[in-house]
């Protein structure tokens, strides 16, 4: 394999505080390393050991992990639990039970806040309701909700009743909506009259009743409506108002327990042919590393106020808003709105208000919000309160390193670790991190596997790789919480994950990754789809696109490749500048120049060979960039692809503007 260049040397090194060290989860190094070789030593004892601490068991396993029939894993098969057991009832007798589990902060700024007992009985009270409509054990339930104290309860009723639930995006179209439903094989769907976001309705009812319009989800028997706006909506035989399923119904519900290896839920990820795969999650594994992960890279003590901004449409908010956080007995916000709603301090005014102190988003967030802040002083962190603020972290896509940088300066003000977390849907918790009060930091690198993931960096046969050599991701033994199968296609599974090409028994992640010489730290270079192959030399888009968003002019950049008869692909850069979209020979001049800043800043064969300009990148609403429609823009092919996830469609008119 011609490897993954690297170009760029990250010098910058932030030691945890000995203060934050010791009140850590994790005390130091030694107390990492310590627990990584447990693992490496005793891989049966480790994790059972961590699933007995962690977990209440209604019947012991006897076994930890089974690799009889790999790569399809299973762990603590024989052991029976349920999740929403574990997530509240233990609550209900450990000290919890009147603490706040929930801060809801609603777009309009109105905060609501519930106790465990309180989700307790909310939660029985809808699962009971689910049981009195025929849901049972095994059925599955797709939810499209807003972000709300309902979304997750809606969530844990599943769970607690057996029922496997498939959560879709409230952004989603009818379409995608649809194809899930048809996929799952669902027999309802929990959704909402309208969505409350940026001060707009949005109608979510109404799209449900699209999708099913499409044909073929025959399968489903009921719509339950939460009541969020109470706006109009069309009212058909199968709808039932949440409020009235749950009117009268008992606030105890006997959990369903189920073996750990049971389905808890199926969520959709975009797959490269187009067609979304239903990644399968088991009950017992996955929730002991979404609890474990609250501790380790967290940090969480009981006086914690934690905020995760995702939604929980998305893997973070499954993992990090309605199962770690509930299990590990967290306070924590749950928030409907959007960043820049009523202006781009929401963020900076909520920490404030709700004294956080862990806080948790995605770097597209904190790109666009430096922005705004650079823009206009009246919305810059520095005007808020954010004092108590003890840890920050990153999710969703590699942080570049000034982002990196203006976050522990003006977020954190440089006290604060940031947890620059590594993980996928399909692994189902955070893969990589630094441990807050273990690891140096290092702008820009997720650092080191967690205790007991074996990551490594391999070559296109499988061979690892030494340091200093980009290659592909891979891990190399399975963990608990690791996608099960594709929800009805086996054999996808094992192509996508396990594929022959390696051996069959490596995980592939998707992800190219370098290691540095010294440290050993990974830092991710970006999708192996978004590898540029530029006159033979295989360049990672993550770096162009931190070199671009280093230079003082640009707040966003996102690089694809085209064919090229030369150098067989260019790049192709679209560039978000802090300022105003510049136009004409204005736009020539800047473009010259950031190709000259890139060439400096890694060389000569990264310089783009095309650079547009936009007033924002094409994001779905969760924040993250579209990069398949940005390829098919730089090819100069039109866009035929739904865009109906898009914050703002008409972007791609600006960007299919060469100068």
């Amino acid at each position: 394999m011609s490897e993954i260049e690297s170009n760029v040397e990250e010098s910058r090194v932030f030691p945890p505080a000995a203060s934050f060290t010791a009140q850590a989860n994790v005390p130091g190094m030694d107390a990492y390393l310590a627990l990584c070789d447990d693992a490496k030593n005793d891989e049966q004892g480790f994790w059972t050991r961590l699933a007995r601490q962690q977990l209440q068991w209604h019947k012991p396993f006897t076994k930890g992990l089974d690799e009889s029939n790999a790569p399809f894993y299973t762990w603590f098969a024989d052991g029976e639990l349920n999740v929403s057991y574990n997530c509240l009832d233990v609550h209900l007798t450990n000290g919890n039970a009147d603490k706040t589990a929930i801060i809801f902060e609603s777009d309009d700024g109105v905060s609501t806040r519930v106790s465990y007992r309180e989700m307790h009985q909310k939660v029985c009270q809808f699962a009971n309701g689910l049981r009195s409509i025929g849901i049972n054990k095994g059925d599955r339930v797709v939810i499209y909700m807003p972000m709300s104290v309902e979304g997750v309860a809606a969530m844990q009723a599943c769970a607690r009743i057996g029922a496997i639930h498939s959560v879709v995006f409230g952004g989603f179209s009818a379409k995608s909506l649809h194809e899930r439903i048809i996929d799952a094989g669902a027999v309802a769907v929990i959704t909402s009259d309208y969505q409350v976001r940026g001060g707009k309705q949005l109608p979510l009812k109404a799209i449900v009743d699209e999708a099913l319009g499409l044909g073929g989800c025959d399968s489903i028997k009921n719509v339950v409506v939460y009541k969020r706006t109470g706006g109009t909506i069309n009212w058909n035989g199968h709808d039932k108002w949440l409020h009235e399923l749950l009117q009268g119904q008992p606030v105890q519900c006997e959990p369903e327990w189920v073996s750990a290896e049971h389905p808890l839920f199926i969520l959709y990820t975009s797959g490269s042919t187009g067609k979304p795969k239903g990644v399968q999650h088991c009950s017992g594994g996955y929730l002991l590393w979404a609890k474990q992960t609250m501790q380790w890279v967290f940090d969480l003590k009981p006086s914690d106020v934690f905020w995760c901004t995702a939604d929980i449409g998305w893997v973070t908010g499954h993992s990090y808003i309605a199962y770690g956080p509930l299990a590990a007995g967290a306070t924590q916000i749950v928030f409907e709105g959007i960043p820049t709603y009523p202006n781009a301090a929401r963020f900076w005014s909520t920490i404030e208000k709700h004294k956080t102190t862990i806080f948790y988003t995605a770097p597209t967030a904190i790109r666009s919000l430096i922005k705004a802040a650079e823009g206009d002083p009246a919305v810059h962190p520095d005007k808020y309160d954010l004092s108590t603020l003890r840890l920050l972290g990153s999710v969703g896509e590699p942080i570049n390193p000034e982002a990196w940088m203006w976050y522990y300066k003006h977020i954190g003000h440089e006290k604060c670790p940031i947890v620059d977390t590594f993980w996928q849907t399909e692994t189902g918790g955070i893969m990589m991190s630094p441990l807050p009060g273990a690891t140096p930091l290092v702008p820009g690198s997720c650092t080191l596997p967690l205790p007991g993931i074996a990551s490594a960096i391999v070559d296109e046969t499988g061979h690892d790789l030494p340091n200093g050599h980009g290659g592909l991701l891979v891990v190399k033994r399975p963990w608990p919480s690791m996608i099960r199968t594709i929800w009805n296609d086996p054999e996808r599974y094992k192509k996508s994950y396990f594929p022959e090409e390696l051996g069959g028994n490596l995980y592939l992640a998707g992800d190219g990754s370098i290691r540095n010489p010294k440290t050993g730290y990974f830092t991710i270079t970006g999708r192996i789809d978004d590898v540029l192959n530029i006159s033979g030399h295989r360049l990672g888009t993550m770096e162009i696109e931190s070199a671009l968003v280093a230079n003082p002019l640009v707040a966003e950049a996102a690089v694809v490749g085209r064919p090229d008869e030369t150098t067989g692909e260019a790049i192709c850069a679209f560039v978000v500048l802090k300022r105003s979209r510049p136009t004409g020979d204005e736009a020539r001049q800047i473009a010259t120049d950031l190709r000259n800043w890139v060439a400096k800043e890694i060389g000569p064969i990264a310089k783009p060979k095309e650079i547009r300009f936009g007033d924002n990148l094409p994001k779905t609403r969760s924040g993250k960039i579209m990069r398949r429609l940005l390829r098919i823009i730089a090819k100069g092919e039109s866009v035929t692809q739904d865009i109906s996830t898009l914050e703002n469609p008409a972007i791609l008119d600006q960007l299919k503007e060469t100068l």
